[in-house]
């Protein structure tokens, strides 16, 4: 692990672990306390080490994390030719990661109860985890994916282009709009998508500064097609029972928010709370939404236990 970069808890560990269908990924592990164990989705072109000042925030409160690098981002294993194409070949291939995840979780022995936090794209593939029999006691998303935020009039180009690109075997190109480069690279703080904060959005430009391999440009037009099928797929369930809050910035652009309003209003022991003047990036926000989030979620945990 990174240590320098992430600027977490003492004594983290990272392994690289072989998931089912023989695709490398790493996890890692920030010890915080023995109230349990925080599994952490992070979001699409996200890495461990962005989420070290999670961990600490998590292990004041007195949980430890374990953060994957999903397959085709972070130091895993990239899904293409071009290591800076955001690719999947099946978004249920995720599930294979979170299953390689959890028996690392299992075989460490991590303190119990465990609690699933996940954001953006996480958000997306730990619905999924959680429909598929997840062994966690509650939830807290971050702006989680469950539909892809783009204008009305683009979207049904999007399902044709994306579908026909793998039809014709040209789905490893990248989504019309999107750019090779990472977005950390080519957008400067003023007018960010992803925080209000100047210190967190300087603290990821430094992880793509320091590391050339956490740069992730836009996703392939098979990543997206496999995103527009599998957010259609969770939005027709029914949601789970298992209690869970979301928190939701005012100032959200990159996942579409109607979903989440949807999903969120149907969940039984579910909780929506919406953020003023907060943007994608709730756990890399201003101080006082981070402190709010972080405590929501341990207040859930404990009520959980």
């Amino acid at each position: 692990m990174l240590d320098d970069l992430a600027d977490g808890p003492a004594n983290g560990q990272a392994w690289w672990l072989k998931a089912a269908d023989g695709q490398r990924i790493r996890t890692a592990y920030w010890p915080g306390g023995e109230r349990g164990t925080v599994l952490l989705f992070p979001g699409r072109t996200e890495y461990i080490e962005k989420y070290g000042r999670a961990a600490a925030d998590l292990g004041k409160r007195g949980y430890g994390t374990l953060a994957i690098d999903w397959r085709g981002q972070g130091l895993a294993d990239r899904m293409a030719r071009d290591p800076m194409l955001g690719h999947v070949r099946r978004f249920s291939d995720y599930q294979m990661d979170v299953r390689a995840m959890v028996g690392l979780a299992e075989d460490l022995k991590l303190p119990k109860p465990w609690f699933l936090i996940a954001h953006s794209m996480g958000g997306c593939i730990g619905l999924r985890a959680l429909h598929d029999g997840l062994q966690v006691n509650a939830v807290a998303f971050s702006a989680p994916m469950w539909g892809i935020n783009m204008a009305s009039y683009l979207r049904p180009v999007a399902w044709t282009l994306s579908q026909a690109a793998s039809w014709v075997r040209t789905d490893k190109i990248f989504a019309p709009g999107t750019k090779r480069e990472s977005y950390l690279k080519l957008a400067g703080f003023d007018g960010n998508m992803l925080t209000s904060d100047a210190d967190m959005y300087c603290y990821m430009q430094r992880h793509v500064d320091g590391e050339a391999r956490f740069g992730l440009g836009g996703p392939s037009l098979r990543w997206l097609n496999e995103a527009l099928h599998e957010t259609l797929r969770l939005r027709r369930r029914p949601a789970p029972t298992m209690p869970a809050i979301t928190f939701l910035g005012t100032d959200e652009t990159v996942v579409d928010i109607r979903p989440v309003h949807s999903v969120m209003n149907s969940w039984p022991n579910g909780r929506l709370q919406i953020v003023e003047g907060a943007r994608h990036e709730i756990m890399m926000e201003k101080p006082d939404i981070r402190a709010a989030f972080f405590d929501a979620a341990a207040e859930l945990f404990a009520a959980n236990r």
